[in-house]
């Protein structure tokens, strides 16, 4: 596997961007030290190519990718993975507001607890939250599914409109348009899938326990 290391300290956004997508062209994994929680890491990048920030970002890390797998050893801002449409995003700590939106597949992946409308207006992929996620959790969500390991606060699943919200946790309130129900065999048999693919470790008794939020229909 070639390798390439990009020390990100002194650098600025367009330079950290520009230089990414230039190695990423020739090499299959680059690692980034000291990223300063600086925005806009990886946006726009289409490479098929493992990347490894150590460290943590700031907003939109990941945005509108296509491919790459991202693995980020820290914390990250506002609307990580934004408008992904192919890949992976990996935060091993915890995330703001808009985690997952827009997207359109892949996987977000955030293993600590994450700020308000999580996986809004998501069209598709799937968004995994280990710990909580704050108000309007899957806001105006048109597809996709969006699983909460933790609580949930207010209005969870404002005017969803298509797309399944799985939360393990406690519901304070549903938004409009929003109901709760049991979650299927399928559903069931769908989440422990996903989940055991990226480490969770699960009983019987916590998946039965998984509530199902849909459009009201």
């Amino acid at each position: 596997m070639k390798e390439y290391v990009i020390d990100a300290n002194e650098m600025a956004e367009k330079e950290l961007n520009r230089t990414i997508k230039e190695q990423a062209a020739y090499h299959d994994k680059l690692i980034i030290e000291n990223p300063e929680s600086k925005h806009n890491i990886c946006a726009g990048l289409t490479e098929d190519v493992d990347i490894e920030i150590n460290g943590s970002a700031g907003y939109f890390v990941g945005t509108m990718v296509n491919g790459p797998r991202i693995h980020i050893n820290g914390n990250a801002g506002w609307f990580a993975g934004d408008n992904m449409t192919e890949g992976e995003l990996i935060i091993e700590g915890t995330a703001g507001d808009g985690a997952g939106q827009g997207i359109y597949g892949g996987t977000v992946l955030v293993k600590g607890s994450t700020g308000s409308r999580t996986g809004e207006i998501m069209k598709g992929g799937t968004v995994i939250i280990g710990g909580n996620s704050g108000y309007m959790t899957g806001l105006l969500m048109m597809g996709g599914k969006l699983i909460i390991l933790g609580d949930v606060t207010d209005d969870v699943g404002e005017s969803i409109m298509r797309g399944s919200i799985f939360v393990l946790g406690n519901v304070k309130s549903l938004g409009k348009n929003a109901v709760m129900e049991k979650a299927t065999t399928e559903d069931i048999n769908d989440l422990k899938e996903v989940l055991t693919e990226y480490g969770f470790e699960l009983t019987d008794s916590d998946y039965a326990n998984f509530k199902k939020i849909v459009n009201m229909q």
